[in-house]
């Protein structure tokens, strides 16, 4: 703030709420709690928004901050609210803020200056505190614990939403508060579909069946894959797992390197590329199509990102990502290897948070 010249921070992403004030919406509710849970930081103090289906439980999960009654008309409350905190610029935002919202508060208070603000808090959410990590491997050690579970429950002709089914049940009775994310479930040709969702599809024999889950535990959130084989797996689904696997060690190796001091700290692009070269040289270059891993924390899905796409910038420390490569094969197969990784320059190694073992796994019989 001090940097950018502003007076306040006005936020309105319910995991940034979480994170900044201890204010919770649960996944989904923000769509139904309107202007509830957005909040305004300034130099002296937090306020946070709330109607009065949310006013006591934000007096509660958020004692330090300033409680604010709200309704669903944020720009009548927009002028009086800014004079409150002394606030003449103010950033805000703006990549979850709708054009409508943002011209309706220019015109509220036309003396107070708009700013944006891209990745301000998800920045600092990405460097996790040790809280934030145990939180993390507890999620993790919740799915692993699942998935063991069901394995004697996988046989030819359980479809995909049973097996999620039972998955889930495991999770949420396993110690989970929820689930990170919707269980996916995918048999055979569906396991080419990378965020497919579990049908009716049945487990045959002779093909491949992909997990995609991961676990909640206070707020922080697991992500994991596996990929198993129902009865004996066919020489192409083997030698695809097998790339897979390889494409992953080199991604992990290349993190190692540089906690050990041999390579410099690479970037989410860097990190990507090292898994993408061993699945570009065994000729799925183009089955590839998905980046290689993504923070985690409070989202399933936040900084850093191991992609294309990612920054040049040497990775954050210490943080939590998924590193997860794929190849997948239209109306054929899929596999797909994800595991959790705390990457941490203070270490000499990088600790892999998902116990559950990568080799090759055979099922259902």
């Amino acid at each position: 703030m001090a940097q950018a010249g502003v007076d306040a921070y006005f936020g309105v992403r319910s995991e940034n709420a979480r994170f900044l004030t201890g204010f919770i919406l649960e996944d989904g509710e923000d769509r139904v709690a309107g202007n509830s849970g957005r909040f305004l930081v300034s130099g002296d103090e937090v306020v946070v928004l709330a109607d009065t289906r949310y006013r006591l439980q934000a007096a509660a999960q958020a004692p330090g901050a300033r409680i604010e009654a709200v309704t669903y008309d944020l720009a009548a409350l927009w002028p009086d609210l800014m004079k409150s905190v002394g606030a003449k610029k103010v950033a805000v935002e703006a990549g979850f803020v709708s054009r409508q919202l943002w011209q309706q508060l220019a015109a509220a208070a036309p003396d107070v200056e708009l700013v944006e603000a891209g990745g301000w808090v998800e920045a600092q959410r990405a460097i996790k505190e040790p809280a934030e990590i145990e939180r993390i491997k507890s999620a993790c050690a919740v799915a692993d614990r699942a998935l063991a579970s069901i394995i004697r429950y996988i046989r030819p002709g359980r479809t995909e939403r049973e097996l999620a089914l039972a998955l889930e049940w495991e999770i949420r009775t396993g110690g989970a508060e929820a689930l990170a994310f919707g269980v996916a479930c995918l048999v055979g040709p569906n396991a080419a579909l990378p965020h497919g969702s579990p049908g009716a599809a049945e487990v045959r024999v002779g093909q491949v069946i992909l997990f995609d889950f991961g676990a909640m535990v206070d707020g922080y959130r697991s992500d994991m894959t596996r990929t198993f084989f129902v009865g004996s797996p066919s020489g192409r689904d083997l030698a695809v797992h097998g790339t897979v696997a390889a494409a992953q060690s080199a991604t992990i190796e290349r993190l190692r390197q540089a906690l050990r001091g041999s390579q410099p700290i690479p970037s989410g692009k860097e990190a990507d590329g090292a898994a993408r070269a061993v699945i570009e040289a065994a000729g799925h270059g183009e089955h590839f199509g998905h980046g290689t891993g993504h923070g985690i924390g409070l989202a399933t899905h936040e900084s850093p990102s191991l992609s294309r796409a990612a920054s040049e910038d040497p990775l954050p420390s210490p943080t939590v990502f998924s590193v997860e490569p794929g190849i997948y094969l239209d109306g054929e197969t899929g596999v797909r290897i994800e595991d959790l990784v705390l990457f941490d320059t203070s270490r000499s190694d990088v600790e892999i948070l998902t116990c559950f073992p990568r080799d090759v796994v055979v099922v259902g019989v």
